[in-house]
């Protein structure tokens, strides 16, 4: 009895622990951001707000992306991804330049969206009108098909943002690259596939100087010999 017992308040101890673990309230997505100054999304450079900006845009535009703004200290862009035929993924790219209190200084603020669709199919049924039934729903009827967004999300991977900047280094004016001490990097650490330089076409064969014909003595005229 006292064995059964035992039994009976283990069982019940663990339900309460169960059912008050299920109870507790998740974390929420809030909770994560510190408000770290981490420098992700940041990086300020001896150049002007729209020397700064005009790198970046350069930056983006050498990747493929379509800029969307025309606000010189605000640059926006985007790019579209196909992964499969029913997803679809799309980045967007916001620049801000602000100038700093130091003369000549300024710091651009990055950030990348990524949104992501998949198709949705809908089902058109034809209706068919017949004089005594009515309307009739028939199964001959069309597909739409379109894209519907399913989620976005921040990316806020630090080497995706350390590539950025590191091609935006490459785009700044010569006079910033010497005063920062910024050594281009190579471009396959950037992400930037190197151009092969075109082959140099073999030099042609020079052709022979033509000889002109050599002139040719027409043989002389036998002169009828005369009587005396």
């Amino acid at each position: 009895m006292f064995k059964l017992l035992n039994v009976r308040t283990a069982f019940w101890i663990s339900a309460v622990l169960m059912a008050a673990g299920c109870s507790s309230p998740k974390q929420a997505v809030y909770d994560h951001e510190h408000f770290d100054d981490a420098g992700t999304f940041s990086r300020s450079y001896p150049a002007t707000d729209l020397a700064y900006c005009e790198a970046g845009r350069r930056a983006l535009l050498s990747q493929g992306y379509i800029i969307t703004s025309s606000d010189p200290k605000m640059i926006a862009g985007r790019k579209s991804f196909q992964q499969t035929g029913d997803a679809h993924i799309e980045i967007s790219f916001n620049l801000v330049c602000a100038a700093d209190a130091k003369d000549g200084s300024s710091t651009m603020f990055a950030n990348a969206l990524q949104d992501r669709y998949a198709l949705k199919k809908t089902n058109n049924s034809a209706s068919l009108g017949v004089g005594v039934l009515g309307s009739v729903s028939m199964p001959i009827g069309s597909t739409d098909d379109s894209m519907v967004k399913v989620a976005s999300e921040t990316v806020s991977s630090a080497k995706f943002y350390e590539r950025f900047f590191g091609l935006v280094e490459n785009f700044l004016p010569p006079e910033v690259k010497k005063a920062a001490h910024i050594v281009e990097k190579p471009k396959a650490d950037l992400g930037v596939p190197d151009v092969a330089p075109a082959a140099a076409e073999p030099a042609k064969a020079a052709e022979p100087a033509k000889l002109a014909p050599a002139a040719t003595e027409s043989p002389a005229k036998a002169e009828p010999a005369v009587e005396s």
